[in-house]
């Protein structure tokens, strides 16, 4: 049995106590909320923290308030199963329902740049970390317009997604260590469809191969905004920015869906670090966006996850 290190245990029960709590204990201090990758990541020794501040006791930090009007506030300790079992959630946001009950974050574990090492494993002449972003939620909320709201030892601040992923394996977020996301903040729904693809081994518990989340906000039948996000393709969710602008304008037909399709592929550099081959993932991307397309048309109601036997 691979047992944890020893470390002090806090458990604030405000956001202003638990500030204090990670500030004061500096570079040995780590948050904590549910602990899936911090505990395992612990035990391999990757992260030795000599104080952990849990968020469990804070109660603010968990639920989901507001309306599709004007906006969804979700508490960042509210669990995926609470997210995507919410019934407005799923009416209004299907993206991220569908994605928070598809799973979440993985990162490259072994004893590489993360832990003690001076080398990439995935790209050994590399100077950074490729580990790659395999987030199920984080390509849904981006390509919603999701913001996260964080408080620190100087005060709050707002941070849309787009601007809080990194392309970076190690520092992959914009969030200061002192700082504690308190909440994921939607903007209002109106018009706006969305969707969430999943491709993945098993149909079971596993990460993506590949995530699609794709948005588009609706004028009649004419698409007047949308984003196109993929996710485990690279180190940061990817979002295919020229391949969204073709629909911008035009009616969701086969032909608008196609050209967004064969633009979304080129932003796809996907790494050869996760399953299967990565000339597949980048060409069934294609696939996967024209699907993802066709749904917010209405002309695919088929899973939102597809696993290779």
């Amino acid at each position: 049995m691979i047992r944890l290190p020893s470390f002090a245990y806090l458990a604030p029960r405000t956001v202003d106590e638990a500030v204090r709590a990670i500030a004061d204990a500096g570079p040995d201090g780590m948050l904590v909320a549910g602990g899936t990758d911090l505990y395992p990541n612990m035990k391999r020794r990757q992260f030795e923290p000599k104080v952990l501040v849990g968020l469990r006791a804070i109660g603010p930090l968990r639920g989901v308030a507001g309306s599709p009007r004007d906006g969804v506030r979700i508490g960042a300790c509210t669990t995926l199963t609470a997210v995507a079992t919410h019934p407005g959630v799923g009416r209004d946001y299907p993206a991220l329902a569908t994605a928070a009950g598809l799973y979440e974050w993985r990162k490259a574990i072994g004893f590489c740049m993360k832990k003690d090492g001076d080398i990439c494993l995935v790209a050994p002449g590399s100077s950074r970390c490729w580990a790659v972003s395999s987030s199920d939620t984080a390509p849904a909320l981006w390509s919603l317009g999701a913001s996260v709201r964080l408080a620190g030892p100087s005060g709050e601040r707002t941070v849309p997604i787009a601007a809080l992923f990194q392309d970076d394996g190690i520092q992959y977020l914009a969030k200061r260590a002192d700082e504690i996301v308190t909440e994921i903040l939607l903007p209002p729904a109106g018009g706006w469809r969305s969707t969430y693809l999943k491709l993945r081994r098993r149909g079971s518990f596993d990460f993506p191969i590949l995530g699609v989340a794709a948005a588009a906000r609706l004028e009649g039948d004419v698409v007047r905004e949308a984003r196109i996000v993929l996710g485990a393709v690279a180190s940061v969710p990817r979002e295919a920015t020229k391949a969204a602008a073709l629909l911008v304008g035009h009616r969701l037909t086969t032909e608008a869906i196609e050209a967004a399709a064969d633009a979304a592929a080129g932003p796809a550099k996907p790494l050869d670090n996760t399953d299967l081959t990565h000339p597949y993932r980048k060409k069934v991307t294609r696939v996967y966006v024209a699907r993802a397309l066709a749904r917010l048309a209405g002309l695919d109601q088929g899973p939102a996850q597809q696993a290779i036997a």
